[in-house]
């Protein structure tokens, strides 16, 4: 039997749940702490700025079961918007039970209603096997970028 999942825009009443998801996720996917006041700002001002992103909520009885947050890139090449899939954690408990694939169509059906959206992307750490299937299987494929950045502020700045 299918566990009901809703998925709902977030609130900053969803504040610290998304703080401690990402901190989580960076623990798990690259080993990282994150600083918890750097964090908290961050996520508080992409909610209260809908034009930095925003963050999608799925909840399973009631109870924040996992996030994905979306972020927008204009392509002049294809004169559409991308939405980029970052910060997704799925609580280890809700996990296998199709929480991200919920969070996933949820954003396709309103990417496919917005006229000017031209297409999904996201970045997966390398290594990460699992998550590349999980996306693979919904129907994403990997492009011939790599990620490059120059980090201008904070310990990773070079």
């Amino acid at each position: 039997m299918a566990v009901p999942i809703t998925i709902r825009n977030a609130e900053p009443r969803d504040t610290e749940a998304i703080v401690r998801h990402n901190a989580a996720l960076a623990m798990e996917s690259e080993d990282k702490h994150l600083d918890h006041a750097v964090l908290a700002r961050g996520v508080h001002k992409l909610l209260a700025d809908p034009s930095r992103g925003r963050y999608l909520i799925a909840e399973v009885d009631g109870q924040t079961a996992g996030q994905l947050m979306l972020t927008y890139e204009w392509s002049d090449w294809r004169d559409g918007w991308f939405w980029w899939i970052q910060s997704v954690y799925v609580h280890p408990e809700h996990r296998r039970i199709g929480v991200f694939r919920a969070l996933y169509e949820h954003v396709t059906a309103q990417a496919r209603s917005t006229p000017d959206v031209c297409g999904l992307r996201l970045y997966v750490e390398q290594g990460n096997d699992p998550a590349r299937q999980t996306y693979h299987r919904l129907g994403m494929d990997e492009t011939g970028y790599r990620l490059m950045q120059a980090m201008l502020t904070g310990p990773d700045a070079t």
